[in-house]
């Protein structure tokens, strides 16, 4: 992995950390995610007319990742309703690139060289081990573990398919730019189904959300994408998840969140792996 490769992600890594920071500190989690999903449109629509149409073969992954994209969040907001930052969060995106690497080796035939794989396993076991950590009022939260697993499932599952389909369509920005506008979409509409009147309230009450969050995320993972096509995907999902880092950091310092050892460890091994994922090839 290259430095220029390496330095986007760690960017998009904190940006990413900031924007889940931002709707997990919201009073009304679905209006705060749904002003950063708004927030991606206008930054889409700008994009559209300067890049290229996708190309056929790359409309069954962009549908398929706006799918997954609105799944993720679905889950994301349900784990955040119940489940501290600190806790939910590392889960989530503990597990994906376990199941990335997985799927990349064993399905996809990608090589990955002991090192790496030493790497991801490192990275992983460190965000995982954050699921012991007890919230603020001392107790275990399992239903909030469990729905940042499957949180963790979906962020596999459309790392994944864009990985492959912007390296189909050839247009990063192109690809990702089509693919927001259809997530956007769907998630307006299970929102209007489920919480109907949140989206009338985003201009009076998440105009900040929808400005700064919106951006951040749209960023964060335009640069993932980019990323995607030019390293292995699991390298950079596992490069990615270490905003475990900066949303532990966020939590504590900002949202007053908790911090004992076991954070501080767990921090501390996925940094390590970070440095070893750089150090390899």
């Amino acid at each position: 992995m290259s430095w220029a490769v390496f330095a986007a992600v760690i960017c998009a890594a904190v940006l990413h950390a900031v924007w889940n920071a931002l709707v997990k500190s919201g009073a009304d989690t679905h209006l705060s995610m749904a002003a950063v999903m708004m927030g991606h449109v206008p930054i889409a629509l700008v994009i559209l007319p300067f890049v290229p149409l996708p190309t056929a073969e790359s409309l069954p992954w962009m549908l398929a990742g706006a799918v997954l994209h609105v799944g993720y969040q679905i889950f994301l907001l349900s784990a955040y309703r119940i489940g501290d930052l600190t806790q939910v969060y590392p889960i989530a995106r503990g597990v994906a690139p376990l199941i990335v690497a997985g799927v990349s080796v064993g399905a996809l035939g990608v090589h990955l060289d002991r090192m790496e794989l030493t790497a991801i396993a490192i990275i992983a076991t460190g965000i995982m081990s954050l699921s012991l950590v007890r919230q603020g009022d001392g107790q275990r939260n399992g239903p909030a573990a469990l729905l940042a697993l499957g949180t963790g499932c979906f962020i596999a599952g459309y790392s994944l398919v864009d990985g492959i389909g912007a390296r189909v369509t050839g247009s990063v920005l192109g690809y990702y730019a089509w693919e927001t506008v259809g997530n956007t979409l769907g998630f307006a509409v299970w929102l209007s189904v489920t919480r109907p009147g949140v989206l009338r309230r985003v201009p009076r009450e998440g105009l900040r959300l929808f400005l700064v969050g919106g951006s951040a995320s749209f960023a964060a993972y335009a640069l993932v994408i980019w990323g995607f096509t030019q390293a292995p995907i699991a390298l950079v999902t596992a490069l990615r998840e270490t905003s475990i880092v900066f949303a532990l950091l966020i939590g504590v310092f900002f949202l007053r969140e908790r911090l004992d050892l076991a954070k501080v460890f767990s921090t501390a091994v996925t940094l390590f792996g970070a440095v070893l994922l750089r150090a390899s090839r």
